[in-house]
């Protein structure tokens, strides 16, 4: 779309006033410059002076951001969580079970886990022989492709929550038996694919969910509502809590920006321009949660210490290269190593000062109807868990260096590619899949 009004070149006396007009020159030369289309000052935004000078794309893109957020803010709504669902039956029994959750364990790490360090996962090694996947493990709980699945941080219930690619967000209470009630609750909140879910263990009645359609979602289940708590012209691509802070949350828009929302104050307290390219994933380190991970499309990992991060030129404590689109970089839960995975066909496992010491394991991680697969840790530092094309899930060993192991069964009818390992629960992992099914699987 062209900056501003369009001039005839017929007309000299439109020319001259277009030459002497501040606001044409300044849109003019935006467009000279190469800018492209989504950086605009269109819907009547004009940059103030003080932005103007000596001022780069970059720094331009984010302007022009924080002028469409003023006007999107006035556009942001709420709605029911009855007029969102669109699932069979009543959705009343998952309101509350996960009211539950909150009012009788309190906080779930207090409650539950009061003997290990607060607002930790549990640690554990898991036998690879020891899997299973039970057909009452199994279910279809949106349609279509699923983007991102979770499971609730509590050891209470087994309730799982996936988002797909046409906007639905759908909740398996893994639990409960089929012929006492509904299990599966289906809800419409986006308008395109749903790029992730954050359930934080301090309050598990709210649930924040990203998409790109530009908004940012807030399930608040004590008011049964569905919030909007952020809304950009650009896509949302990714979403994140970090440990001990319940008051922001962290997300990623358009080409490679990256923003830090306070949810008290419903604003932004840092914006910073990371990648130029889309950021798939944002992970914090668990031992220093100053230290975050962010997975790009152009083939890069980035390792940023948020206490020095440049307002003007980002630059990270270590790059990470692949030879193609990074799908995910994820630490390891002590926060010793990085996985990344790559459609290069291989997983990096980067450890030593910095993380500048990688390793890459080919693995066949991209293929027909599937989308792009994301290796994740376990419950300690041993494996890194990644589905295959063959429809199974690889284990690979971190300390190996190498696939140590895969877990196949008859009751995979799909090939898994995106993965939740339970908060609480050692060996019970989460897969979903293109066609909507998702699997948990559990250990002995």
């Amino acid at each position: 779309m062209p900056f501003g009004p369009q001039y005839k070149s017929d007309n000299k006396s439109k020319v001259k006033k277009q030459k002497t007009a501040e606001p044409v020159i300044y849109r003019r030369s935006l467009r000279l410059q190469g800018a492209s289309s989504d950086v605009s000052a269109s819907d009547g935004h004009e940059i103030p002076d003080k932005l103007r000078p000596k001022m780069d794309l970059d720094s331009l893109e984010l302007a022009v951001q924080r002028l469409h957020r003023e006007k999107l803010s006035r556009e942001v709504e709420s709605f029911s969580m009855s007029d969102a669902y669109t699932g069979n039956g009543s959705d009343r029994e998952l309101i509350d079970l996960v009211r539950s959750f909150s009012r009788e364990s309190g906080d779930v790490d207090k409650a539950e886990v009061a003997d290990c360090d607060t607002k930790r996962r549990v640690s554990g090694a898991v036998k690879l022989d020891g899997w299973d996947l039970k057909p009452e493990n199994v279910a279809q709980v949106v349609p279509g492709w699923i983007m991102d699945v979770k499971f609730f941080p509590t050891t209470e219930k087994t309730l799982v929550v996936a988002g797909n690619k046409s906007g639905n967000v759908g909740f398996w209470n893994v639990d409960a038996e089929e012929e006492n009630g509904n299990h599966i609750y289906l809800y419409n909140l986006h308008t395109a694919p749903v790029s992730g879910l954050v359930i934080e263990p301090f309050s598990m009645s709210k649930i924040f969910t990203s998409s790109h359609d530009g908004f940012i979602r807030l399930m608040d289940i004590e008011r049964e509502v569905f919030d909007s708590i952020y809304t950009s012209k650009y896509p949302v691509n990714s979403i994140s809590g970090k440990p001990h802070d319940k008051d922001t949350i962290y997300f990623s828009e358009g080409h490679g920006v990256f923003d830090i929302w306070d949810l008290r104050a419903g604003s932004s307290s840092s914006t910073w321009k990371l990648h130029r390219s889309l950021i798939h994933t944002i992970d914090f380190n668990q031992e220093n949660s100053n230290l975050m991970a962010t997975s790009c499309s152009n083939g890069t990992a980035c390792i940023w210490d948020l206490r020095k991060i440049s307002t003007d030129k980002p630059v990270p404590l270590t790059t990470i290269n692949h030879k193609n689109g990074v799908q995910s970089a994820y630490f390891s839960p002590s926060g010793r190593f990085l996985a990344t995975t790559s459609i290069d066909l291989t997983v990096g496992i980067s450890s030593g000062a910095n993380y500048k010491d990688t390793c890459r394991i080919p693995h066949l991680n991209i293929g027909k109807g599937v989308s792009a697969f994301r290796g994740i840790w376990g419950w300690d530092d041993s494996y890194v868990y990644i589905g295959n094309m063959r429809g199974g899930i690889d284990v690979i060993s971190a300390s190996e260096k190498k696939i140590a192991g895969t877990f196949d069964s008859e009751n995979m009818a799909a090939v898994p590619y995106r993965f939740d390992a339970h908060r609480y629960r050692v060996g019970m992992l989460v897969g979903a899949t293109s066609v909507g099914q998702v699997y948990v699987c559990t250990s002995s």
